[in-house]
Formats: C-alpha cells, structure tokens, sequence
C-alpha cells in the first residue's frame, strides 16, 4: 500500500492519479508515476506493470543506465552479452512537494543507487483542459548531478543494442485487442516514426488518441522511442546516439506536454490541439 498519492482533476473531474511513495520490488526500480490517466470521458490511456513488462509504470520519468545504475527496472542490457539479470536497480525517492493543487504538483525527487544519490529532480506536472474531449498533461522534469563528479545517462543502444534507446519521459499507454496506429506530420507507422525527431508524434487507438509534444528544443532534438506492436509505448530518447555527459553540479532539463483525447484523431486534429497546448 502506497502511502501518499494525489489525484489531478480538469475541473473537478479526475483524471490522473499520482503515486509518490509506491511498494514495488526493487528490480522494478521504484519511482512515482501517474496511473490511471484517463481521457475526459473516463477511457483509461495507461497501464501499471502489465505481463509483458512488470516495470513498465504508467507515465513517468525511468532511465535504464546512469552510471551504470537502473533506473528502468528489468534486467539490463550488457554489450556483447544481453539482457542480464543484475543486482543494480536505483530507485526516485521522493522528497518534499513544493506545490500541490487540483490541476498540479511540483515535487522533488532523490535518485538513489547502492546507498548513495546520484541526482536530484525536479519535476513539475499540469492538466489543462483544451476542448470539451481533450486535455493537456504537461510533464518537467529537471535532473542536477549531486555526485561531485561527471556522471552520464546511458541506454541499451548506447551499450550495444540497436533501436533500444529507451530512458526518459516515458508513457506506457492502453493496450487492446489491435496494435494503435502511430503517425507524425510527415509520416506513419511504427517503422517509419520510432527513433525519429519531430515536433509531435500521435498514438491513435480505437477510442483515444494520445499526442505527445516536445515543448523545449532540447526536448524536441532527441529522437522519439515507439513501440506499437509488441506493446504500446511512447519515449523520449535522452540517450540515443551516444551517453548523456551531466558535469558535476549541472542539470538536464526536459518538457513533454501530451494530449490526451477521446476519439481517433487526424493529423490536422492533432496538430490543431498541439499548437493549443504548447502555446506561451
């Protein structure tokens, strides 16, 4: 039983659920996440350690290599081995909310491996209603190194798996009986969009559309993470090409902001309800 949660609501209807303090075994690396998100109309759009990957949590922050530490949970992917199976999990303890309201939070985190903190978070989460079937989840996160040393952020493509640079903001989304469609201004389907740079890619199921948009041009520089068919989920890359080098006291700093929405949109409804949501 977790034992602080907070529920964010679009005028007075509830529409996510945020777990600061979850029980989860270590291997999953514990952190908070928001589940359920639903649309306005009540359709969920997340899922919480479902069969096929017990660590996926929701919607929230996980990174698979800091220094070596997984913060994803899982086995982690070893160059010229695999996946392994290692006793290497952190975890994102959170600290202290400086805000609480109806319609959102800014909370602080600790990331913690082998007794020690590595980072320290700031993350700062707002729903805003957009239409009467749409609402905007506007999610921050800034990462400051506490070590006293460089350290850098990693993924299984950096160590040796192509197509697998997953770690960051990351939306494990509904599943259903057909894989959802995935698409961009310019382009569709899985192949096509993952590992991609574009302002907004959208995640269309049979009754809900997801829209997620980078909001910052360090956000919208690092390529999109994109599964469909083996299961639904939506990244963003921090670690794609190479390691993420963080100097000793310096911060990474990422926005994501996402529709969510009842209906299946179209590219020009989702590009419409983007440019609303990430408006100055």
């Amino acid at each position: 039983m977790n034992n602080e949660s907070l529920v964010l609501r679009i005028a007075g209807r509830p529409v996510a659920r945020y777990i600061t303090r979850p029980e989860v075994p270590p291997r999953l690396s514990p952190r908070p996440y928001l589940h359920p998100v639903t649309t306005l109309a009540g359709t969920a759009v997340t899922e919480l350690s479902p069969a096929d990957h017990a660590h996926h949590l929701g919607v929230g922050v996980a990174v698979p290599d800091v220094e070596g530490h997984n913060f994803w949970g899982g086995r982690t992917y070893v160059r010229d081995q695999g996946p392994t199976e290692l006793d290497n999990h952190g975890a994102q303890r959170h600290a202290a909310f400086q805000l609480r309201d109806p319609d959102g939070f800014v909370e602080e985190l600790r990331w913690v491996a082998a007794g020690a903190e590595l980072l320290r978070e700031r993350r700062t989460v707002g729903a805003t209603e957009l239409t009467e079937s749409a609402w905007a989840l506007d999610f921050t996160f800034s990462l400051t190194n506490t070590t006293g040393q460089e350290l850098s952020i990693g993924s299984p493509a950096t160590n040796g798996r192509p197509g697998a640079a997953y770690g960051g903001f990351f939306w494990r989304a509904r599943k259903e009986a057909e894989a959802p469609r995935v698409l961009t201004a310019a382009t569709e389907g899985e192949q096509a969009v993952h590992g991609a740079r574009a302002d907004w890619i959208a995640l269309v199921g049979a009754t809900w559309t997801l829209v997620f948009a980078g909001a910052t041009e360090a956000t919208r520089h690092d390529p999109w993470f994109v599964r469909t068919a083996e299961y639904p989920g939506v990244g963003s890359s921090l670690a794609h090409d190479a390691r993420l080098p963080i100097p000793a006291g310096e911060t990474v700093v990422r926005r994501v902001v996402t529709v969510v929405a009842d209906g299946a949109l179209d590219r020009t409804e989702a590009a419409a309800l983007v440019r609303k949501a990430v408006s100055p």
